[in-house]
């Protein structure tokens, strides 16, 4: 939903998707070329809201994994029903042999938002690698974390690797909408797994400057609520040649731009001041002196209003809420016998629904705008990074060959991890990608994934995984 959500929002403080591009032909090991199989299969299949195709991804990824030594009991689909439409979840379980700790679980999601092929320049389901980036929907958004987590189980296996504890990976069908298979997933780890601590493969991440550097690695440890609401004015309407005092268009119109206009009260939280503080210290501009100052006093005004100016910033101070949408009228020669408008809002940790669907409506002052709550609220706690994934983290960076500060944020966007935070699970984002500033287009046109960032970002599980379940631990 994401966003990618998370890491590349903060990101785009600073530069965030691998290094700069190289077109430098390689030879490729057995692993990373099925990785890239893996990658191209899962992003030519349109797994998308409305496609349904979310079964044939799995049932693929069942079949590679099953060919690696997975058997049918370590695999487990689930089916369910988002808004009249089916999805699935799959979870594949790495077990221990005797395990003498809790279980680990990834996430990472199957399903894209969807991409028209009227609107790219290269084909959104087919694997495109050209100018030192792999192009097509989900490159990044997450079929990346996908094929991740899974070519990691599978070399896993041939190595014939052991774990202390079971490390179970679950993908989910319908991140991107509903999470319907999300929460029954959630619910599933809960009663059954009961995990000790959740790693997320759809945010987080590596963050580059314009030039390549690697600048920090980000961690999501926290998530804003998510939340939708429609609001809409009603009229009698009538014909256009005889217009009315009143007009639904009109008062809505208002409505919206009081929205605009708004500015919720200023927040922060340890977090998101140390989240800024170490991502302003490595910019020598305005905004990163704004970042050190906000982090230092958050009531600094001069700082408050350089963050609020800057779309990468703005949603770590506070709420936000923003038209996305909208519709009105049924006739060019009819007045409008109503508009909608759709209002997207990301609240900040520990503000709530309910006071933020009073304020919209303090703001608006008009009882005649109705609102409808259309998206389901999941508020989510702050997360703890704890000291054994922060050191596996810092293996996985020092194989890569980068030492950089390791960043917690709070991410704008939603992700599967709110719901597994809400059961009171620690619920981190360590994503293997690495990118710079709006470089991935993520739910935009012409998605990609630097390749360098792709074949990099392959062992980071792996040393994750036998850093924190290893027979040695």
């Amino acid at each position: 939903m994401t966003t990618r959500h998370s890491l590349f929002a903060l990101s785009a403080l600073l530069g965030a998707s691998c290094l700069t591009p190289v077109a430098v032909a390689q030879e490729r090991t057995e692993d990373e070329l099925k990785a890239r199989e893996i990658y191209a299969e899962v992003v030519s299949i349109r797994s998308a809201r409305g496609q349904e195709n979310v079964p044939e991804v799995f049932e693929y990824l069942m079949s590679e994994l099953s060919a690696a030594g997975f058997a049918d009991e370590d695999m487990k689909v689930t089916n369910y029903e988002n808004n009249g439409e089916a999805t699935q979840g799959l979870m594949v379980w790495y077990r221990a042999e005797d395990p003498v700790k809790a279980p680990i679980v990834l996430l990472a999601h199957a399903d894209v938002v969807d991409a028209l092929a009227e609107d790219w320049v290269r084909a959104p389901y087919e694997l495109i690698e050209e100018d030192g980036y792999f192009f097509g929907r989900g490159t990044a958004d997450n079929k990346y974390g996908v094929t991740n987590l899974v070519q990691t189980f599978i070399r896993l296996k041939n190595e014939g690797w052991k774990p202390n504890r079971d490390i179970v990976m679950v993908l989910s069908g319908d991140e991107e909408t509903g999470m319907v298979s999300t929460r029954g997933q959630a619910q599933y780890v809960h009663e059954h797994i009961k995990p000790e601590f959740v790693l997320n493969a759809d945010a987080g991440g590596l963050a580059l400057g314009p030039n390549g550097q690697p600048l920090y690695y980000g961690v999501q440890g926290a998530e804003k609520t998510y939340a939708t609401w429609e609001l809409t004015v009603t009229n009698p309407g009538g014909h256009s040649s005889t217009p009315r005092a009143d007009n639904a268009i009109y008062e809505l119109s208002e409505a919206i731009l009081k929205i605009r206009d708004h500015t919720f009260p200023v927040m922060s939280s340890e977090l998101t001041r140390a989240s800024l503080r170490i991502g302003g210290r490595q910019r020598l501009d305005k905004l990163g002196q704004a970042m050190r100052d906000f982090a230092d006093d958050p009531s600094n005004e001069d700082a408050i209003a350089v963050l609020r100016a800057n779309p990468a910033t703005v949603g770590t101070i506070g709420t936000t809420c923003v038209a996305t949408m909208l519709r009105g009228g049924h006739a060019e020669n009819a007045l409008p016998q109503s508009a909608t408008v759709t209002v997207n809002c990301r609240i900040f940790p520990g503000v709530g629904i309910e006071a933020t669907e009073a304020t919209l409506k303090d703001v608006i002052d008009n009882e005649g705008v109705k609102f409808e709550l259309i998206s389901d609220l999941v508020e989510s706690p702050e997360s703890i990074l704890r000291e054994d994934v922060t050191n596996a983290i810092k293996a996985s960076l020092a194989e890569r060959g980068v030492e950089v500060p390791i960043l917690p944020h709070m991410s704008s966007g939603g992700t599967d991890g709110m719901h597994y935070r809400n059961l009171g699970y620690d619920t981190v984002g360590i994503s293997a990608a690495a990118a710079k500033q709006n470089d991935t287009f993520a739910h935009g046109l012409n998605e990609r994934l630097p390749v360098a960032s792709f074949y990099d970002g392959l062992d980071h599980w792996s040393i994750i995984l036998k850093d924190l379940a290893g027979s040695e631990n």
